[in-house]
């Protein structure tokens, strides 16, 4: 007699955690969750670590693990430079995706982890079919499959609305680059 089927490993990029907590309690039920905090495009420095305190609420509420990823804005403002003045949804936003998205993608091949997911495709202001492509794209690469999947629909954002009010958590009023502010 064997055992309990066990679930497949996801790495999901959490960008915030009012989306992380929707994506990550849809998810937990299919996948065994690793939440993957990786975001150097947040600014200024107390809005990134107010957004990561605030993942850490979501992994100890879901009981699943955090990773966070290095915090280098210097690093991020050199990939963009040139496209501060984009528009949003425009070619900063793609690059800001396609690096968030690779570093889970490698850290997620460098784990073992089978699958890797985002977050983004929450937001109704995130670019769902490009974050879709960059995000298949990447799994050729890297090795890791990519969960393509646009949480909007359905009312995601609603839902993620209502999530994040029942944990109590923090809500920002922008995507978290300065550009976006």
């Amino acid at each position: 007699m064997s055992g309990p089927k066990r679930k497949p490993e996801i790495l999901l990029h959490i960008c915030c955690a009012g989306c992380g907590a929707y994506v990550s309690g849809s998810l937990k039920d299919f996948y065994e969750v690793i939440l993957f905090f990786y975001n150097p495009n947040i600014f200024p420095a107390e809005e990134y670590e107010k957004r990561k305190a605030e993942a850490k609420r979501v992994a100890v509420h879901y009981g699943l693990r955090l990773v966070t990823g290095a915090y280098d804005h210097g690093s991020w403002l050199k990939k963009i430079a040139g496209h501060e003045k984009d528009r949003e949804r425009g070619e900063r936003c793609r690059i800001c995706y396609r690096d968030r998205l690779a570093e889970t993608a490698k850290i997620a091949k460098a784990r073992g982890i089978g699958f890797f997911a985002t977050t983004l495709t929450v937001s109704p202001h995130k670019d769902a079919r490009l974050i879709s492509e960059i995000g298949r794209s990447l799994a050729r690469i890297y090795g890791p499959e990519f969960l393509d999947a646009d949480y909007n629909k359905g009312d995601g954002f609603k839902k993620g609305l209502a999530v994040s009010k029942n944990l109590g958590l923090y809500r920002q009023n922008y995507c978290g680059c300065e550009f976006s502010r």
